[in-house]
């Protein structure tokens, strides 16, 4: 695998951690390197301990590794917590006026306030003090740095940053770190896009056509919604800050219903309340795209921390049966095309959609290369252009799709029901009726699945062990695949990026008569073992399990695999 370089930025809520994180990954982007960063925070405004890793590489990478080159302390707390992390090349960058520490060949002591202050009057630029001397550790280009600032902060703040950082680039030439082997390179190529998950799904609810989004804010889905509110204006988006999660959903239904591409947003503990309104858009035969960003529970859990524990929450939502689709993304640009296919195929078969982030996805950064717009296409599925006599919103066809008509267009009514109904839309309590409307509801799933993508099949050929992922543990069991393929075992890495109706078939074929089937997944119960054996009838050998509110890393993968077939 190709080296990285390994960065930690820690401190507490308010120190403005998140955003020397950020601007360090933009800085590295810019610079040509393949970055893939993410966030450690806790659930409080001020205080605590918060920390942000940012990772680079000359080659795509897609998780965080725990050993660190380059510690950014901003507290105390940082230096105690972290500084046993540092790599044996690695080097601590801090204010010197945290703690006295022993002059040894990795520390570096910075007066961060005294630099800020000497070259702005005041010391609000004393974190980026902090990162431009780790950067210019590494020979990074002060006056790329500057513009970079200056564009960010914009005014006499980017002007103040600016010139602060040109005065902690100074300090470095003048006290040089000679045992230091950070070197940044610029590295040039074609520029990337450096976007969060949820920057990414929130895009690809534009490019896919959605104009009315109502939510209700709840971590870690907020950014969807307050990016989507800041793009009305542009793109013709209605956003509606819901009272609630059962307001959020329903509004959502009605624009469906109404003919407008519509989509909410939230959590699991937000997706509770939206099971109701779930089952009025399977009986109504309603579009409806529903992100569901997963986070520890039950109830209020772990309101910033990771966890994959709602897969069988989401398969099941609801009293009675109904169709929907579920979609679980796996990489930043994967959620751009997930929440397109999401629209798509609401529109196609008239049903809810969900797709599925989690705390890590939706929260990290990483570079991805620009988005193709042209491959864009938009599905609007069976459209009633004309009809003869009443129209029949449940309409009884050969593919079990009835042609959607909206209302207010010339002089249909389009009436549905949330009870049992007839083809009209009227309800009806006939049993035979009944009988029929079930199965061309539930008929759906079929014909879906020849929509549902083949999960992807990376690593050895003929393997002996494969490692089952679905979601955002993919870029973590990738590189822990590698690592095992480097040191001799037949593994190859089997993860799912389209759950439901799960594609039975595909997983058979990629599971072939391989001897070992080792799910690794982040909640406690393995959700996702158990879905595949009951859809395949297939073993599974192994779980890899994490639910301590953290994401997977490479490294104690690779262990655990290790001790799995030992």
């Amino acid at each position: 695998m190709e080296p990285s370089i390994n960065f930690l930025v820690g401190g507490e809520a308010g120190q403005g951690v998140q955003t020397v994180g950020f601007l360090l990954a933009k800085a590295l982007a810019k610079y040509g390197y393949h970055v893939f960063a993410d966030q450690d925070y806790e659930s409080r405004v001020r205080g605590g301990h918060n920390f942000f890793r940012v990772r680079a590489s000359r080659a795509p990478v897609y998780a965080i590794k725990e050993q660190v080159d380059v510690l950014l302390a901003l507290n105390r707390e940082t230096v105690e917590i972290h500084r046993s992390e540092l790599s044996s090349t690695g080097v601590m960058v801090y204010d010197a006026a945290i703690l006295d520490i022993p002059k040894i060949s990795n520390i570096y002591a910075v007066p961060v306030s005294q630099i800020s202050q000497n070259a702005t009057g005041n010391t609000q630029s004393a974190n980026m003090v902090l990162l431009t001397a780790a950067l210019a550790l590494g020979s990074y280009d002060i006056a790329a740095l500057q513009e970079m600032l200056r564009q960010y902060f914009g005014g006499d703040a980017g002007e103040k940053n600016a010139r602060a950082a040109a005065a902690a680039h100074q300090f470095v030439k003048e006290h040089p770190l000679s045992s230091i082997s950070l070197k940044l390179e610029l590295l040039g190529g074609a520029p990337r896009l450096l976007l969060t998950g949820n920057e990414a799904m929130a895009l690809g609810a534009l490019a896919a056509g959605c104009r009315f989004v109502a939510a209700y804010p709840m971590t870690p889905i907020t950014p969807i919604i307050e990016y989507l509110a800041g793009k009305g204006v542009d793109f013709g988006l209605v956003m509606v800050p819901a009272e609630d999660e059962i307001a959020a959903i329903n509004m959502a239904i009605g624009a469906g219903y109404a003919g407008v591409r519509a989509m909410t947003a939230t959590s699991g503990g937000g997706f509770c309340l939206m099971v109701e309104g779930l089952g009025l858009a399977g009986m109504t035969e309603t579009p409806v795209v529903i992100i569901e960003g997963q986070r520890p529970g039950p109830a209020i859990g772990l309101p910033t921390r990771q966890e994959q524990g709602d897969l069988d929450f989401v398969l099941h939502a609801s009293h009675g049966e109904f169709p929907r689709v579920v979609l679980t993304p796996a990489t930043i640009e994967e959620s751009f095309w997930a929440v397109v296919k999401a629209f798509n195929l609401a529109e196609k078969y008239q049903l809810p959609v969900i797709v599925m982030t989690d705390h890590h996805l939706a929260t990290s950064y990483g570079t991805i290369e620009k988005i193709d717009l042209a491959k864009v296409e938009i599905d609007r599925g069976s459209l009633a252009h004309a009809f003869d006599g009443e129209y029949k919103r449940h309409l009884f066809t050969d593919s079990g799709i009835s042609p959607r008509a909206f209302p207010g267009k010339s002089a249909t009514l389009v009436v549905t029901d949330s009870d049992e109904h007839d083809e009209t839309g009227h309800l009806t309590e006939d049993p035979a009726l009944r009988t029929r409307m079930m199965n061309k509801r539930m008929g759906k799933l079929e014909l879906v699945k020849h929509d549902i993508a083949s999960p992807r099949l990376e690593g050895a050929a003929n393997p002996e062990i494969i490692l089952v992922s679905w979601g955002s543990t993919y870029g973590a069991v990738r590189e822990a695949t590698q690592e095992l393929l480097q040191a001799g075992l037949k593994i190859a890495h089997l993860n799912l990026s389209e759950i439901f109706p799960f594609p039975s078939v595909e997983v058979k074929t990629a599971l072939g008569s391989c001897q070992k089937v080792i799910v690794i997944e982040g909640n406690a119960t393995g959700q996702m073992a158990k879905l595949l054996q009951r859809e395949t009838c297939l073993p599974v050998n192994g779980l890899v399990l994490r639910y301590d509110g953290r994401p997977f890393i490479p490294a104690e993968i690779a262990a655990a695999v290790r001790k799995e077939v030992e």
